[in-house]
């Protein structure tokens, strides 16, 4: 009544919250202070301010990401710098090695790198720990990612006890594809089949048992790796038993179908910046020397490579359920989305023609071009010109091959020993 007491104050004509003009407070910061319902009102607009606050909070943090290491569950603490990865053969671990060459530069960390004139560390016989350059010395090794056959005794004399352990598989059926093109002159399995159609059609036509260490990729090339026996005949007991043998042993396999989820996982594993695990495709070919499989072919493919396929399939799954439990499929869109989106800017900033890849003739620079093996055409890139000399380096380390890369290493590491010889480089 407008005549009655007024327990919120003194009224007058007014605009009121509801939206009509009427009988109101004059002094809305008095009501808000000696009227009950203002007082409730002054609840909620704190509320909503401080949901507000909380949720730029969260848009600047998701914005600082992009130069620091993931945050938001996982133990915070320094990055992990002692790293084994064992790196399988056509499954895209060119591009990781290269991830952890560039870490290990950046960080001044010490690698395992292959003594002597060896490029590679004793594959495909098993790892022995003298296969690495300085072991036994006061050398401390922070990394190891060379090729090698699992041997985890001897791997063990090199790396550290808190060392984390990784690998990579790949669908066997396309691994399989690329090793028959890429090893075609070397395992002679593949050098008397004119095709892998032909080769799956009649395997035991074209492979022996009792040349395997030649023929280590024209069969369960990525269980032998592994350091298991590719001719193992698939019983359930052994398979599970080996699986998980890998399972105690490495805290995380990547898929290289999901490259691009699986580093955002190592990426949260290690506690890395987001450019420390930025890459571009490397050691890949070109189109032309795919060849495309026939459904019948793919099915032949997986019974042939059945040990490679258990693997496979069993931790394209464990990677799914960690992605699932640790990120959630909205934060793992927008990992791989900034993960993505930093390499398109890398490679405006790198390489030329919006970075096609460039066969070996039309890669300019010698230093850049990938070693060419079998059947394959193995692509590169050319650098933008006109790069300041930082930048230059950055772009350079970016799309190194991994054989030019190690030499590099080996070089920065034992400048008193001989330089490695790259023989391909000056023909």
């Amino acid at each position: 009544m407008r005549g009655g007491p007024d327990l919120c104050g003194p009224r007058t004509w007014t605009w009121l919250q509801d939206g009509r003009w009427g009988w109101g407070w004059h002094d809305p910061a008095w009501a808000l202070t000696a009227c009950p319902f203002h007082r409730y009102f002054r609840v909620i607009l704190l509320l909503l301010l401080a949901l507000t606050l909380l949720l730029l909070a969260r848009f600047l943090h998701s914005d600082l990401e992009l130069d620091t290491p993931l945050f938001g569950g996982q133990a915070e603490g320094p990055p992990v710098t002692n790293i084994m990865f064992l790196k399988t053969h056509k499954t895209a671990g060119s591009t990781v090695l290269n991830i952890l060459y560039r870490f290990a530069e950046t960080h001044n960390l010490s690698v395992a790198l292959p003594a002597g004139s060896r490029v590679h560390l004793g594959y495909p016989w098993l790892f022995l720990a003298r296969y690495v350059e300085g072991v036994g010395s006061q050398q401390r090794f922070n990394i190891m990612c060379n090729h090698l056959r699992f041997n985890l005794p001897q791997v063990q004399k090199v790396m550290p006890n808190d060392t984390f352990y990784f690998s990579i598989l790949r669908n066997p059926v396309f691994q399989l594809e690329s090793s028959f093109i890429y090893y075609k002159t070397y395992a002679p399995a593949f050098g008397g089949a004119p095709s892998l159609d032909a080769f799956l059609a009649s395997p035991r036509t074209f492979y022996n048992d009792s040349r395997h260490l030649r023929n280590v990729y024209a069969k369960n090339n990525m269980w032998f790796d592994f350091g298991f026996d590719p001719n193992a005949q698939c019983e359930e007991g052994y398979v599970r038993a080996r699986i998980a043998e890998v399972e105690r042993r490495f805290q995380l396999v990547l898929i290289a179908e999901h490259l691009d989820e699986s580093l955002v996982l190592l990426r949260r594993r290690l506690r890395w910046a987001l450019d420390d695990v930025v890459a571009f495709r490397l050691n890949s070919r070109s189109a032309r020397s795919v060849a495309r499989l026939s459904p019948e072919t793919r099915e032949r493919a997986r019974s042939w490579c059945a040990l490679d396929w258990r693997l496979y399939e069993h931790f394209n799954r464990t990677l799914w359920a960690q992605l699932r439990a640790e990120l959630g499929p909205r934060r793992l869109r927008g990992e791989v989305e900034r993960l993505r989106a930093r390499r398109r800017e890398l490679a405006t900033l790198c390489l030329q023609d919006g970075g096609a890849l460039k066969n070996r003739t039309q890669i300019r620079d010698p230093r850049l071009r990938p070693y060419q093996s079998g059947k394959a055409d193995i692509l590169g890139y050319n650098l933008r010109p006109g790069l300041d000399n930082q930048t230059l380096g950055v772009c350079q380390r970016l799309v190194m091959p991994e054989l030019q890369y190690m030499a590099r290493l080996y070089a920065l590491q034992f400048p008193e020993k001989p330089r490695k010889n790259i023989p391909f480089l000056g023909a």
